[in-house]
Protein backbone atom coordinates (compact mmCIF):
# COMPACT_ATOMS: atom_id res chain seq x y z
CA UNK A 1 0.00 0.00 0.00
CA UNK A 2 1.81 3.14 -1.16
CA UNK A 3 2.00 5.98 1.33
CA UNK A 4 1.13 9.18 -0.53
CA UNK A 5 1.78 11.54 2.39
CA UNK A 6 3.11 11.47 5.93
CA UNK A 7 1.66 14.25 8.08
CA UNK A 8 3.21 13.68 11.49
CA UNK A 9 1.58 10.49 12.74
CA UNK A 10 -1.13 10.64 10.03
CA UNK A 11 -0.49 8.58 6.90
CA UNK A 12 -2.40 8.91 3.63
CA UNK A 13 -2.35 5.58 1.79
CA UNK A 14 -3.95 3.93 -1.23
CA UNK A 15 -4.12 0.27 -2.23
CA UNK A 16 -3.59 -1.07 -5.74
CA UNK A 17 -6.48 -3.15 -7.12
CA UNK A 18 -8.78 -1.91 -4.34
CA UNK A 19 -12.58 -2.01 -4.32
CA UNK A 20 -14.85 0.81 -5.50
CA UNK A 21 -15.85 3.51 -4.87
CA UNK A 22 -12.53 5.34 -5.28
CA UNK A 23 -11.09 6.11 -1.84
CA UNK A 24 -7.95 6.51 0.24
CA UNK A 25 -6.98 5.38 3.73
CA UNK A 26 -6.08 7.59 6.68
CA UNK A 27 -3.91 5.58 9.05
CA UNK A 28 -2.77 6.65 12.52
CA UNK A 29 -1.24 4.55 15.30
CA UNK A 30 -4.71 4.05 16.81
CA UNK A 31 -7.21 4.40 13.93
CA UNK A 32 -7.88 3.81 10.27
CA UNK A 33 -10.61 5.28 8.09
CA UNK A 34 -11.51 5.03 4.41
CA UNK A 35 -12.33 8.34 2.73
CA UNK A 36 -14.41 8.52 -0.45
CA UNK A 37 -12.69 10.63 -3.13
CA UNK A 38 -15.89 12.05 -4.59
CA UNK A 39 -16.96 13.98 -1.49
CA UNK A 40 -14.19 13.29 1.08
CA UNK A 41 -16.65 11.61 3.43
CA UNK A 42 -15.75 8.80 5.83
CA UNK A 43 -17.04 5.58 4.29
CA UNK A 44 -15.66 3.12 6.86
CA UNK A 45 -13.57 2.92 9.99
CA UNK A 46 -13.01 5.52 12.66
CA UNK A 47 -10.62 8.42 13.10
CA UNK A 48 -10.12 11.13 15.68
CA UNK A 49 -11.21 14.64 14.72
CA UNK A 50 -7.73 16.16 14.70
CA UNK A 51 -6.26 13.50 12.41
CA UNK A 52 -9.29 13.71 10.12
CA UNK A 53 -8.92 17.49 9.88
CA UNK A 54 -5.20 17.22 9.06
CA UNK A 55 -5.82 14.55 6.42
CA UNK A 56 -8.76 16.33 4.80
CA UNK A 57 -6.85 19.60 4.64
CA UNK A 58 -4.10 17.77 2.74
CA UNK A 59 -6.64 15.92 0.56
CA UNK A 60 -8.39 19.14 -0.48
CA UNK A 61 -5.06 20.64 -1.55
CA UNK A 62 -3.98 17.43 -3.32
CA UNK A 63 -7.21 16.14 -4.79
CA UNK A 64 -5.78 15.90 -8.30
CA UNK A 65 -2.93 13.75 -6.99
CA UNK A 66 -5.37 11.46 -5.19
CA UNK A 67 -7.52 11.02 -8.30
CA UNK A 68 -4.46 10.40 -10.47
CA UNK A 69 -3.07 7.81 -8.05
CA UNK A 70 -6.43 6.01 -7.84
CA UNK A 71 -6.51 5.79 -11.65
CA UNK A 72 -2.90 4.68 -11.85
CA UNK A 73 -3.28 1.99 -9.17
CA UNK A 74 -6.80 0.76 -9.91
CA UNK A 75 -7.84 1.30 -13.50
CA UNK A 76 -7.41 -1.78 -15.64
Amino acid sequence: MPTLATLGSVLIRMFADDHNPPHFHIVTPDHEALIRLSDLSVMAGSIDRRSLAVALDWAIKNRETLEHEWSRLNER
